[in-house]
């Protein structure tokens, strides 16, 4: 089976879905799969998180090709705008119309749209192709005000959606809600589309003590009680309850840090400096080889997704949060299929969003009962080496794969 990732982030860039396909790349082609990814230049986080690479190269059995594209600022829509069809356009061109043949593509969508490259080349050619669905539009831009809900593009992305979904040989989503929104609103055989979870390389990441923290000293978290936000800070995750606990949390022995960026990063800066959070640490993105030594820095972590978000997005975060072998504190709505991951394994506490009072009472619950957060952290790692692998996540996309490929 020839296996050909398309995506526009791919390792070493600072994007978690570019670090889950070089996993999922090197574990398919570990199964038996001769397998290439298509991808950019690094290019997702801000400049100086972008590292040197080569344009080709073969590790591990993959084949990687990154294409020179385009970098202005994803924070500015035209420049984005002008990165995805710098990548789109050559990526139709040159790596997928006049290489098809005997191949089974991996579309995701990173850039959003580029599952329709597939979709419009299967009316002209046979085209064997899967859709790894990670985040869902245009539903996001609907939910952030973007675009008009109803309105003309809207309704041209939801007409390119169905050709998309409808035509592609198997369908991957994250959960059961996005499974859920993809059949209701696009109208693929349900028997086609397969949930499987994200995961972490419990061998990657590994939890060691707090005092043994690089970081942790640094910033001088080691003492006080320490809860981590590490990851994206884009408009769709939620921040406010957790900045109003620092607050209230002012003056105890406790640190909050943030660490990442996005769109939502200034504001975040903003509420700091007006709160007068002294307490509270706004970080830029940890580097990849310091990453499993920053996340050690905490005593507990923070996994949260806004409001109407569930089955547009799922916070993959959370596998990494597992893997370090702390509590992980969440927010989302009831019906968020993050609550019951949470509540069933007893590996930490989840609120609703907006219920900053409950954060504190468990943090300062936490801090009281040390012992109580150790063993939450220790099912926290076990779930993870039992649920949440690339072993067991990698099987299962090379079998959905494998089914594409056999049609």
């Amino acid at each position: 089976m020839k296996v050909v990732i398309l995506n526009q982030y791919y390792a070493p860039d600072v994007a978690s879905s570019g670090h889950l396909l070089f996993e999922l790349a090197e574990k398919i082609s570990d199964l038996g799969a001769d397998t290439s990814v298509v991808t950019c230049r690094p290019s997702y986080g801000p400049p100086e998180s972008w590292e040197e690479c080569p344009r080709k190269e073969t590790r591990n059995g993959v084949k990687t090709l990154r294409m020179n594209v385009t970098r202005f600022s994803k924070d500015n829509i035209v420049g984005r705008l002008v990165n995805i069809i710098s990548f789109m356009v050559p990526l139709t061109l040159f790596h997928v119309l006049p290489k098809q043949k005997g191949k089974v593509f991996l579309y995701t969508t990173n850039p959003p749209f580029l599952g329709f490259v597939g979709g419009f080349i299967s009316i002209l050619f046979k085209h064997k192709y899967v859709v790894l669905l990670h985040d869902s539009y245009p539903e996001i831009a609907v939910w952030l005000g973007k675009i008009k809900a109803g309105g003309i593009i809207d309704r041209f992305w939801q007409w390119c959606n169905k050709i998309m979904y409808r035509r592609a040989n198997q369908i991957i989503v994250l959960s059961e809600a996005a499974k859920d929104l993809v059949v209701n609103n696009y109208g693929p055989d349900p028997d086609r589309v397969h949930v499987i979870p994200n995961w972490a390389d419990p061998a990657d990441l590994t939890p060691k003590l707090k005092e043994e923290s690089n970081f942790a000293k640094k910033y001088d978290l080691v003492e006080p009680f320490t809860v981590l936000y590490s990851g994206n800070l884009g408009l769709y995750y939620e921040f406010d309850m957790i900045l109003k606990g620092a607050q209230q949390l002012l003056g105890e022995n406790f640190r909050l840090v943030i660490t990442g960026a996005g769109g939502g990063k200034d504001k975040i800066a903003q509420q700091i400096k007006e709160r007068g959070l002294t307490n509270t640490l706004l970080l830029p993105y940890t580097p990849q080889e310091e990453f499993n030594d920053a996340l050690n820095c905490c005593d507990a972590l923070i996994v949260t997704i806004a409001k109407g978000i569930d089955g547009i997005s799922f916070p993959s975060k959370l596998y990494t949060c597992l893997s370090v072998g702390r509590p992980i504190i969440a927010f989302s709505t009831p019906h968020s299929e993050l609550r019951p991951i949470i509540e069933q394994n007893n590996i930490g506490a989840w609120f609703e969003i907006s219920d900053s009072d409950g954060f504190v009472a468990y943090v300062r619950s936490l801090m009281q009962n040390p012992s109580e957060a150790k063993e939450s952290g220790k099912r926290a790692r076990d779930l993870l080496e039992t649920k949440y692998t690339i072993e067991k996540s990698g099987q299962a996309y090379f079998d959905v794969l494998e089914l594409a490929n056999s049609e």
